[in-house]
């Protein structure tokens, strides 16, 4: 379970790769859990966990496709395996992307980082958030703009500085 729950924003990243809706992700979560639950003895390599589960997670993606597979914006199985196959090689990198994001939103001065994690983390709507904090809506998304950028910076200066190392 804990190798789970530290690994679940990769595994929902890859599994957003391979469905249309956000919320076909949240459905297919329990799921892949489930199947790595049952078939955790099969693992030998604790460190390997993300790309097991990716894999146990394609193969549910797969699954629930072929389950609605009467929708007509479904891709073809040969394009999502392709993707699968593309999305898994770089599990590591989404890793060191997402513990870089955690540590430079950390960062950030807490009324940004609050205002962040409140925009982008609850469904609260942007009108709302703007009227809470005083903003218009057109400055709020411009602050934004800027954290975004601030947060990007320092994703790339730590991914580079990971490289340099």
């Amino acid at each position: 379970m804990q190798l789970l729950a530290r690994h679940e924003p990769v595994i929902r990243g890859y599994l957003r790769s391979l469905v249309s809706r956000p919320a076909d992700v949240d459905e297919l979560m329990p799921d892949v859990a489930l199947v790595a639950w049952r078939k955790f003895s099969e693992l030998r390599e604790p460190e390997a966990f993300p790309r097991w589960a990716c894999v146990i997670a394609r193969y549910e993606a797969l699954r629930f496709r072929r389950d609605r597979a009467r929708d007509r914006l479904v891709l073809d199985e040969a394009v999502i395996a392709k993707l699968a196959d593309e999305g898994a090689g770089e599990t590591p990198l989404r890793a060191r992307q997402m513990a870089a994001l955690e540590v430079c939103v950390d960062g950030l001065p807490a009324e940004r980082r609050e205002l962040l994690l409140t925009c982008y983390a609850t469904e609260t709507a942007i009108k709302d958030v703007a009227a809470q904090t005083g903003r218009t809506v057109d400055g709020l998304y411009q602050l934004l703009r800027r954290i975004r950028v601030d947060v990007q910076r320092c994703v790339e200066g730590t991914l580079k500085q990971e490289t340099l190392s």
